[in-house]
């Protein structure tokens, strides 16, 4: 009897998964057009894409898969994507720690304009306020979580906060629009009188611009900037809750965003729990 022979399948497991290099090559060539886009430089996606060819090995269908990865990282981030790269949110978090990689290497990219160099009226007066997010108007909560993971883990809010270049200029925008609105509806009078409080006296007042509704109430505005989406995360000081607490008849969050674009802005009033989370992120400490 002749016996047969015995057949065995070998299944050969080919990791998918994308290396440190890897993801650090794919997010310095998304950076790098980013940049050019953002500065109006002209460039071709299809070249970066067969460079990172031949620098990882990947087909051209996975490296466009990963860049659409990037924008999804880089909103959670708060930063501007690039256009044509639409998010795709199954990205890991080492995705996300190499773009952190290449903003710790590059600690002077900035990608908020100087409101300084531009027709500042002009700015302000082209200048969308929207309505603001809602429950209704929210992602999907599992790009949602993964968005707010992100933000958490890399400290967005801080990174904004600290970023006193792009405050700065967006509460410049602020000061100059609410003069422009003041001047259109006939109150000239008050537009002299608006001021740019944290500019001319300092922080600590809890708001950023005095400014004045077309009754002459006080607008105290609070200026929050972001080069992200609407809904990054930003930080909020116990002082600016207190002042919006007991004046939050007059009291005004002014929400700026996509900066490095075309500015987009939303209000907020009082109590700002009925539209944000509010999370304690610091604590004094004393000696007793």
């Amino acid at each position: 009897m002749t016996q047969l022979p015995v057949c065995f399948i070998v299944i050969v497991m080919v990791s998918t998964d994308w290396s440190d290099a890897e993801n650090d090559a794919v997010v310095g060539s998304y950076f790098s057009m980013l940049t050019d886009e953002l500065a109006g430089r002209s460039y071709v996606k299809a070249a970066h894409n067969r460079l990172l060819q031949e620098q990882i090995g990947r087909s051209r269908g996975s490296i466009e898969f990963k860049l659409c990865n990037v924008s999804a990282a880089i909103k959670a981030f708060g930063l501007p994507m690039i256009e044509g790269y639409q998010p795709r949110f199954n990205f890991q978090m080492s995705l996300a720690e190499a773009i952190s990689r290449w903003l710790a290497r590059q600690p002077h990219w900035e990608p908020a304009r100087s409101i300084s160099e531009q027709n500042v009226f002009s700015e302000a007066a082209e200048l969308f306020v929207g309505a603001a997010p809602t429950l209704r108007n929210a992602p999907p909560p599992e790009e949602t979580d993964k968005l707010l993971a992100v933000a958490r883990q890399f400290d967005v809010a801080g990174r904004d906060e600290r970023n006193r270049a792009l405050g700065r200029a967006g509460e410049e925008l602020v000061f100059h629009r609410e003069r422009r609105q003041l001047h259109l509806q006939g109150r000239a009078d008050l537009a002299k009188r608006v001021r740019w409080i944290s500019e001319q006296d300092g922080d600590g007042a809890g708001f950023d611009i005095l400014s004045f509704t077309p009754e002459g109430r006080d607008r105290l505005i609070e200026v929050k900037t972001t080069n992200g989406w609407e809904r990054t995360p930003f930080h909020i000081s116990r002082n600016e809750l207190e002042v919006a607490d007991a004046r939050r008849d007059d009291w005004y969050l002014f929400r700026l965003y996509e900066f490095a674009r075309i500015p987009k802005a939303f209000e907020i009033r009082p109590p700002l729990e009925a539209h944000v989370a509010l999370t304690a992120t610091s604590f004094q400490a004393s000696f007793g």
